[in-house]
């Protein structure tokens, strides 16, 4: 019998127990915990208030829990010894059909496993979308968990259990988080665009105006007229941009979106998450037969990665006017400029200047993002109101000294171009760590043409320097720069440095930020604000008209620009279900 959330709010303990019993395996003491703060607001609200319980335990207790699960095609199985969610679990993985060489991997897998960390391996088989991961998945993960710390393993066997506990909740009360659902699948059948090179190794690569890049625009495009939007074009830069009108005309617009270029290799939520929620929510608008007050603007970012050109967000800062007529002679690798680039995928950059919007006819703009850190997933948080955007400086640089001779060049002759940047490095580690919450990293280290036998005479590298607020960002790059010389000077070398990027902190609009807020405790789950250390295209839009952002917890630890990269259907649900809240809001 499906359960309702009045049962177990109106229960007696001992019933509500019996009812929940099963959802954390031979551990009835987190339902007791958690019933005692009864009542319960919503689904989401026991989910949350059980993985409380279980951070809040003494580590023992949560050993004692990883080590009540089975080990996965281990004997219990083969026992028949599982409890009935287990066994359904891992048959409906198709685990009691394994091959002979698979389930000896997985007996190979488990020895080692149980050797190094003391605990059975814990995996949510029936996967982030809910439809169960392949045999081949569980013994990639099996293999590549494999490696973590002890601790961060551990951490991962509880977040593993708490997504079982989750999954498990959904049939007992019939939950099946539907837009969720096919909001995954949308991200999925999207991600099936990607470049050659990458597309034949299954890897995720969308770069600014490639053929993939394109063929993710048109699928946009045409996604955004089937879910019911009055209009949807591609503009001048590549944007892909939707509208849906108000009920009466002459309204302001409420401006939404993120961007659908990718990192190379990348995860398939960033910044693609952001376009799509809104779109599931216009479309249960447009199903309903229903206009708002406003009109609302959804807006599929070109681009936001910096990954073909050195500039970055250009599909946001044409809607600011700040497309600078400099950009279009960058070239990429291949020595394509992008005016070249533009004009080969039927743009028209002399239109460029007309897309710049007049915040007079907008509300704001929000924006729904994966967040790309761990502190939800720690926190066992589904969802996190964004407090501010970082500040941050990007530099293209050169270290210039002489190659030489490996072999006869005496260690205090050398001018050794990567050894410079490797101390600029270990500087940069030292100086973020004073300030507690800046960042500093040299995401390029690059020796051209180098020999395994030749001192290293030129280092290509970047440096990328982020802190919550302007002032500290400056005085970080301040530091950071007069290093680089400092090391230039006394180890012979020379450098060249190019600011590629640079964006002001935006903290976000107290209003806007309030209504995400009132969604998330509409929601029933407590409230998390955090800042966001990555930048968004709402930093762009932050500087003609107020913005506000939510953010939906990663999985693996929030690991993101990473194929690892991942959410979960329960988790887009309720990002878009504080997405309409906030609709309902403004109307």
């Amino acid at each position: 019998m499906t359960l309702t959330l009045d049962q177990i709010n109106t229960a007696s303990l001992s019933d509500a127990m019996r009812a929940l019993d099963g959802v954390y395996e031979h551990s009835p003491w987190i339902a007791r915990q958690a019933l005692a703060q009864r009542p319960l607001r919503s689904l989401a609200h026991l989910k949350s208030i059980m993985a409380e319980v279980v951070r809040n335990a003494e580590p023992e207790e949560q050993l004692r829990l990883i080590r009540a699960h089975p080990e996965l095609a281990g004997k219990a199985m083969v026992a028949q010894a599982l409890t009935a969610e287990s066994t359904s679990e891992q048959s409906r993985a198709g685990l009691t059909q394994c091959t002979p060489q698979e389930f000896e991997r997985i007996q190979q897998l488990n020895a080692a496993y149980n050797a190094r960390f003391g605990f059975p391996f814990v995996l949510a088989v029936r996967g982030p979308r809910g439809t169960g991961l392949t045999r081949q998945q569980i013994i990639d993960t099996f293999a590549r968990r494999l490696h973590n710390h002890p601790d961060y393993e551990r951490a991962e066997a509880l977040r593993n259990i708490h997504r079982i506990a989750e999954l498990r909740l959904n049939d007992k009360f019939g939950a099946e988080p539907g837009l969720g659902n096919e909001v995954w699948d949308w991200l999925d059948a999207l991600a099936r665009h990607s470049e050659p090179g990458y597309a034949e190794q299954g890897q995720l690569t969308v770069t600014y105006l490639s053929e993939a890049h394109r063929a993710c625009a048109r699928s946009i495009r045409e996604h955004m007229l089937a879910c019911g939007f009055d209009e949807a074009h591609i503009d001048a830069v590549g944007n892909v941009v939707g509208r849906y009108h108000a009920a009466t005309p002459g309204m302001r617009t409420l401006l939404t979106g993120s961007h659908y270029d990718t990192v190379r290799n990348a995860g398939m939520f960033d910044g693609r998450l952001g376009i799509f929620v809104p779109m599931v929510c216009v479309r249960e608008l447009h199903r309903a037969g229903k206009r708002l007050s406003y009109n609302i603007e959804v807006v599929a970012f070109a681009e936001e990665e910096g990954q073909r050109f050195k500039a970055t967000f250009l599909g946001s800062s044409a809607l600011l006017g700040q497309f600078d007529p400099q950009w279009f002679d960058q070239k990429d690798a291949q020595g394509t400029t992008m005016r070249a680039a533009m004009l080969h995928a039927g743009l028209r950059p002399e239109d460029i200047p007309g897309l710049q919007r007049n915040p007079a006819h907008y509300l704001g703009f929000i924006e729904v993002h994966i967040e790309q850190g761990p502190v939800l997933s720690e926190l066992d948080l589904p969802l996190g109101v964004v407090t501010s955007i970082n500040g941050s400086v990007r530099y293209l640089c050169e270290m210039v000294g002489m190659a030489s001779h490996a072999g006869t060049t005496p260690m205090d002759r050398r001018r050794d171009a990567a050894v410079g940047v490797a101390e600029l490095a270990l500087y940069l580690e030292e100086r973020a760590v004073i300030d507690g919450d800046s960042v500093a990293t040299v995401g390029i280290l690059n020796v051209p043409g180098g020999s395994i036998n030749v001192v290293p005479g030129r280092c290509h590298f970047s440096i990328d320097l982020r802190a919550p607020n302007d002032t500290q960002r400056d005085t970080l790059a301040q530091d950071v720069l007069a290093s680089l010389q400092r090391i230039a000077e006394r180890r012979g070398l020379r450098c060249t440095v190019e600011e590629a990027m640079r964006a002001s902190a935006a903290p976000s609009a107290y209003d806007w930020q309030q209504r995400w807020e009132r969604a998330v405790n509409a929601l029933g789950l407590p409230l998390c604000r955090m800042p966001s250390g990555a930048g968004h295209d709402a930093m762009k839009l932050h500087e003609i008209m107020p913005q506000a952002m939510l953010f939906v917890r990663g999985e693996n630890a929030g690991i993101s620009h990473n194929p690892l990269e991942s959410t979960t259907n329960n988790d887009i649900q309720l990002a878009i279900e504080a997405f309409g809240h906030v609709l309902r809001q403004l109307a």
